[in-house]
């Protein structure tokens, strides 16, 4: 594969990254001005007529559990991380798109750190998502790295 397109790669792999971090930070934004019995009126009505006809559906009933369990301090974290997490994203993003020297060892310290995050989430939840991000992000940090060292080796020598 050549480079231009190893390029092209970057940028729509940094371009993703970015949409998923403002995707993170509006729902941050959004789950902290809705009320937690809000978030439990919303679930109870899309889970209502699944659970009539079947009372015992698996997501349904979970979903409907959770969302009543769902406490003012979880609430806050998961706002919190959220906007935290999309704002650390697309601050990098913006870096990186812009050829900032900083943004590369940033990127790839701030990824391998959601990554361990993410694989310790996925111990507790087995989710597969998690998994797919993983190797997603793992993907984004190996053309991260290609590119930091071809912008390395562009620089002035001093």
């Amino acid at each position: 594969m050549n480079e231009r397109r190893i390029h092209q790669l970057f940028e729509i792999s940094v371009l993703l990254k970015g949409a998923h971090a403002l995707i993170e930070c509006i729902g941050g934004i959004a789950l902290a001005l809705v009320s937690t019995n809000s978030i439990a009126h919303l679930v109870n009505a899309l889970t209502q007529e699944e659970l009539i006809g079947d009372p015992k559906d698996f997501i349904a009933t979970h979903l409907l559990a959770w969302s009543q369990d769902f406490s003012l301090a979880t609430k806050s974290f998961y706002a919190y991380y959220l906007l935290s997490h999309g704002l650390v994203k697309v601050l990098l993003v913006i870096g990186l798109l812009r050829g900032k020297l900083w943004a590369y060892p940033a990127s790839l310290a701030a990824l391998g750190l959601f990554i361990a995050y993410q694989l310790y989430r996925f111990t507790d939840t087995h989710g597969i998502g998690l998994l797919v991000l993983t190797a997603f992000d793992l993907v984004v940090m190996g053309l991260i790295w290609h590119e930091y060292r071809l912008v390395r080796q562009h620089l002035p020598t001093r």
